[in-house]
């Protein structure tokens, strides 16, 4: 618990539309800014095991924990959705005097990259670069809404009976449905279980996830803005997919090849849904070669 109280304690804070949000910041290396948006339920702290190599590769390294999420405020009267999120992102890096940035994402916050990189579209067309994505790394994430295949207490969650779902939660629940949809061979420690509900309980934030996981109508609603930024994306793009992901997995995989123009995936057979968890080393290295080829390459 020490690193993860450590990773809390160095954090720093900003605020949002009156709310303030926890970030960490690091990074000493020459390549840049990185964005690592985390997925759902959990947070920033997701990075950690990656983290230190990040942040030997990029100059600067920013991590926020999304607003209803980790130690970010969680309001309860409030309107979450993914372009709120996206203007959370926009709104740091603007405060930060950030125009140029790479993205890192996982799950949720796939989804938030590919609201970011339609408005990143929206700008190159306008002549407007005032931010401007670089690069997009994705990790296992309901790209596309008819490949996602939600956990029994996700359909609870989106259900009438949310909001009692959210009153009387525990934490043997809640992790065991976790656990559920990590590799057989590379589940969480109960240690890391436990860390996992500290960031989804802290600051009563349980007791919003009928609200949070609004996100799954989104992407139906949204669902050819958001594939089409993907499926346009003017930038190098790769996909690291855990393929025993019973959410995001080997299927969505098959989509994303049948819908993505010259697609750039690295499959990791072994492993489920939080692949930067699961098998951070095999992560750290597929998205470095990214920067170190593709990216590079372009950038030459």
């Amino acid at each position: 618990m020490e690193e993860f109280a450590s990773w809390r304690a160095h954090g720093r804070r900003f605020t949002h539309r009156g709310h303030q949000i926890f970030w960490r910041d690091g990074g000493d290396g020459p390549d840049g800014t990185l964005l690592c948006i985390h997925g759902f339920p959990t947070a920033s702290w997701d990075w950690h095991a990656v983290w230190p190599g990040l942040c030997e590769r990029f100059a600067r390294v920013i991590a926020p924990d999304m607003i209803g999420f980790g130690w970010s405020a969680k309001p309860l009267n409030y309107q979450y959705s993914i372009a709120d999120q996206a203007d959370m992102h926009e709104n740091l890096l603007r405060a930060q005097g950030i125009s140029r940035f790479h993205i890192l994402a996982h799950d949720y916050g796939d989804t938030v990259t590919q609201e970011l990189l339609a408005r990143d579209g929206e700008r190159r067309v306008a002549g407007d670069e005032s931010l401007v994505i670089e690069s997009v790394c994705l990790l296992n994430g309901g790209l596309f809404p008819e490949t996602h295949r939600a956990r029994p207490v996700q359909k609870l969650l989106a259900s009438p009976l949310g909001p009692l779902l959210g009153l009387v939660g525990t934490e043997r629940a809640f992790t065991s449905s976790l656990a559920a949809i990590f590799g057989p061979d590379t589940k969480p420690s109960e240690e890391e279980l436990h860390q996992f509900w500290i960031l989804w309980c802290s600051k009563r934030g349980k007791r919003n996830g009928h609200k949070l996981i609004r996100y799954m109508a989104d992407r139906r609603q949204h669902r050819e803005r958001w594939v089409g930024a993907l499926r346009d994306a003017p930038v190098p793009t790769r996909l690291i997919d855990g393929l025993l992901d019973p959410v995001s997995g080997a299927h969505m995989v098959r989509r994303y090849r049948e819908l993505i123009p010259e697609p750039d995936v690295v499959e990791l057979a072994k492993v489920g849904h939080y692949p930067q968890v699961e098998a951070p080393k095999d992560v750290l290295a597929a998205f470095l070669d990214f920067h170190a080829t593709r990216v590079a390459h372009r950038a030459s």
